[in-house]
């Protein structure tokens, strides 16, 4: 059995108004454009979840609404989530029901960074830098949530939204591109 895991950082917060608690710092405008460009993304390559994981941090929702994922898709929106290392992310998903076959976990650094490095049974193929948005898309090999251990996952694709910027301007014929050659995403 596979279960499938799409880590999420959330997008980029504002610093503008500096006396708002951490907790509720909304997307800027470019954390708003990323969220959009990840969310179309991760439809397009049919990595939609059976289940979202979401920090109820301002800046984990606002990003989440931009993903305009399909109505039936379950969402959880979670207050231990903002904040949580790897070992606090990982115990969650081990809560999950066995019937649920993919999650989409969206979170903070360092606990999503983390948590990719613990899961991907080959750490050195996982970015060093888990960017603003960035979206890791990892195969498990456990038949049940509660068997997530160190090393149980492939790292299918790393995406970040610079990347999807670039693919974009590209295909729109400019010949440019903004962003790295990161490896996409595949779906299933």
């Amino acid at each position: 059995m596979v279960k499938r895991l799409v880590l999420v950082r959330h997008a980029k917060s504002s610093w503008v108004d500096p006396d708002l608690d951490d907790h509720d710092r909304p997307l800027n405008g470019r954390g708003r454009r990323a969220a959009v460009l990840v969310g179309r993304h991760l439809r397009e390559v049919g990595l939609v979840p059976d289940l979202v994981l979401c920090s109820s941090a301002t800046r984990a929702r606002a990003t989440l609404d931009r993903f305009e994922f399909p109505s039936e898709t379950d969402v959880s929106i979670e207050d231990p989530l903002y904040g949580a290392g790897a070992d606090g992310l990982a115990e969650r998903l081990r809560a999950v029901p066995d019937e649920v076959g993919s999650v989409l976990m969206l979170g903070h650094n360092p606990g999503i960074e983390d948590l990719a490095a613990f899961l991907v049974d080959d750490h050195r193929v996982v970015p060093e830098k888990y960017p603003t948005a960035a979206v890791a898309n990892l195969r498990l090999s456990i038949g049940t949530w509660d068997a997530l251990a160190q090393g149980v996952g492939r790292l299918d694709g790393f995406v970040t939204p610079r990347a999807l910027e670039g693919a974009v301007l590209d295909s729109a014929g400019t010949g440019r591109r903004t962003g790295g050659t990161d490896r996409l995403d595949r779906g299933a």
